[in-house]
């Protein structure tokens, strides 16, 4: 009598995400990222003011009395609603594996935002620096010390910066989502 018996192996394989879905979490994660730098930029911007003591009294100085920190504002605040939408497109798309934008002009809207919106944050964070450097110079010169106000406005900018830097990277990732063309 023979004993047949057949011995059955299993074997288990660890489900790994596609590299697609890796991309659009990472993705995803920058977006989060810029979405963080941008509130706390605009947060830092807004409720910088500095009081100092003149010779004719006493004066206020704000965001809003120079134009570079207005311009900085606009670009964190056009930033800021890109990045939400761009956010909310990411999050239905990894939610329901489906793009709102399907075709070649989803991918080119995402790969062509991110491009001009980084280089829009970056516009927006130097003339921040610039206009820093060149006031504090003058303020320093007439005698009025704003270092604070000026080391704000330098904090926000570098935030700023740092949006630029990570929707620049946000934009490598969706370059590889371009459709291969011939």
């Amino acid at each position: 009598m023979e004993n047949n018996t057949k011995t059955i192996t299993t074997t288990t394989t660890a489900s790994t995400p596609s590299s697609s879905t890796l991309s659009r979490t990472v993705v995803l994660v920058l977006r989060v990222l810029t979405f963080v730098f941008l509130l706390i930029a605009l947060i830092v911007i807004v409720l910088t003011k500095e009081t100092s003591e003149t010779s004719d009294g006493e004066s206020e100085i704000k965001f809003k009395d120079i134009h570079a920190y207005r311009y900085m504002i606009s670009t964190i605040v056009i930033g800021f609603a890109y990045n939400l939408l761009q956010m909310a497109l990411s999050i239905f798309t990894l939610v329901s594996g489906s793009r709102v934008l399907n075709g070649d002009g989803g991918y080119m809207f995402d790969f062509f935002g991110d491009k001009i919106m980084s280089y829009f944050l970056l516009s927006g964070s130097a003339a921040g620096f610039g206009a820093s450097e060149d006031l504090h110079r003058f303020f320093k010169a007439a005698e009025l010390p704003l270092n604070s106000f000026f080391g704000k406005a330098n904090a926000s900018a570098s935030l700023l910066l740092f949006g630029f830097i990570t929707t620049a990277i946000a934009s490598i990732f969706t370059s590889f989502a371009l459709p291969k063309k011939a």
